[in-house]
């Protein structure tokens, strides 16, 4: 009765007003003359009365005792829409088994009553639990669950993000991270980000991992940026060297727990594969791997359900499509399946592969050549590149693996 929504909807007392003060444990809505059943015990119904406009007085007080048999601990029907007024028949019902009636005389979506409602109801659950504990520790709760998937909803979440700080504004972007080190990483790159506007963050430590969920404040003047690439450019720039660092994708802030959920759960993926997977083009010992669910999308979705799983169907796409290669690679030594994936993975660019391989253009020609003679194909058709980036990427997932790090084991 004290929410905001609830007093725009102008709540009038009818029944039992000594039961007020009967906790609350949930705010249920329903339209229907058997809604009693969805209830477990300690919810407050909410309806339009739709359904009660024409039903006999004896079913009335039906409605009213299944309620109450059902544990509900009040009613709240909005009246003058629907229902021109509040039938005798349930008022005398509700007093006489001591059920709280309320009549709303304003009509106030229920989707805002019931938000309103069940997040205070969270809110509160959680801070009398919450006496002795920080926003550090509510931090890494709130990112175990999301990561595991664990059974949550929406009022819930957004309870244990305030109680750790965590304010994502209107328009944020979120984007989950995964790297090893120390949380100091987070909170130098956070720092990087934060100069553009406000940004926070959840960030814990695990066992394996550091796990971070990014908030991005919306775009300004109009102006849309690249939050993913934000932020790998951030991490670039602030981690430290022989640091990994794994970005997820970009979700709305307002999208729901389980877009939350899936980009935490997919940057941890995506940090595994890059522990266990070599990179297309390593990188220097000098500098930290900084790499994307994006970057890594063809790799996660040939090892969905983990490398092991995977080995021989991968196995027989690289000897079907590479044969000729492996075993030419075999008697002759040359490096002919990474020179095509780094051609395939970069536009078939001369230059740009060239560059990346460390090698002259003339030579690449030649290994293009080869390439071609062997497979009895043209490297740049464009019906086989999907073939051949898949093959040439199965290949390095499949020769190149090093043990899992099982402390990491999430797949999406």
């Amino acid at each position: 009765m004290t929410l905001d929504v609830v007093r725009d909807a102008a709540p009038e007392v009818l029944a039992h007003r000594e039961g007020l003060d009967v906790p609350v444990r949930w705010v249920h809505s329903s339209e229907v003359y058997e809604g009693a059943h969805f209830l477990d015990g300690g919810e407050l119904m909410v309806t339009d009365g739709q359904m009660l406009v024409g039903v006999s007085g004896p079913d009335l007080r039906l409605y009213v005792r299944e309620l109450v048999h059902r544990g509900a601990v009040g009613l709240a029907v909005e009246v003058g829409r629907s229902l021109p007024r509040m039938p005798e028949e349930m008022v005398e019902e509700a007093a006489a088994v001591r059920l709280p009636l309320v009549a709303l005389r304003r009509m106030v979506p229920f989707v805002r009553v019931t938000e309103a409602a069940n997040r205070a109801i969270v809110t509160r659950g959680l801070t009398e639990r919450a006496v002795h504990v920080d926003s550090a520790d509510h931090a890494a709760s709130l990112l175990a669950d999301l990561a595991e998937s664990r059974a949550l909803n929406q009022p819930e979440v957004d309870a244990r993000a305030a109680l750790s700080d965590f304010h994502p504004g209107p328009g944020a972007r979120l984007v989950g991270v995964s790297l090893t080190g120390g949380p100091r990483t987070v909170t130098r790159a956070l720092a990087l980000l934060g100069a553009e506007g406000r940004c926070n963050a959840l960030h814990a430590m695990f066992p394996g991992d550091v796990l971070a969920l990014l908030a991005l404040p919306a775009a300004r003047h109009g102006v849309a940026r690249d939050a993913v690439r934000a932020v790998q450019e951030a991490f670039a720039a602030t981690a430290e060297p022989g640091t990994t660092v794994a970005v997820g994708h970009a979700v709305p802030a307002d999208g729901g727990w389980l877009r939350w959920s899936d980009t935490v759960r997919t940057a941890r993926t995506t940090l595994e594969l890059a522990l266990t997977v070599p990179a297309p083009e390593p990188v220097p010992g000098d500098l930290p791997q900084v790499t994307s669910s994006r970057a890594l999308a063809l790799e996660r979705e040939l090892t969905r359900g983990g490398v092991d799983a995977n080995r021989d169907r991968l196995a027989r796409l690289v000897q079907q499509t590479l044969g000729p290669l492996l075993e030419w690679e075999a008697a002759h030594p040359s490096d002919l399946v990474r020179t095509l994936e780094v051609h395939l993975r970069h536009g078939c660019s001369p230059t740009r592969t060239a560059s990346l391989l460390h090698i002259g253009r003339q030579s690449l020609y030649q290994r293009l050549e080869r390439i071609e003679l062997l497979l009895g194909l043209e490297t740049g058709d464009p019906d086989l590149l999907g073939e051949l980036l898949a093959a040439t990427c199965a290949h390095r997932v499949v020769r190149g693996s090093r043990p899992a790090l099982r402390a990491l084991r999430t797949v999406a």
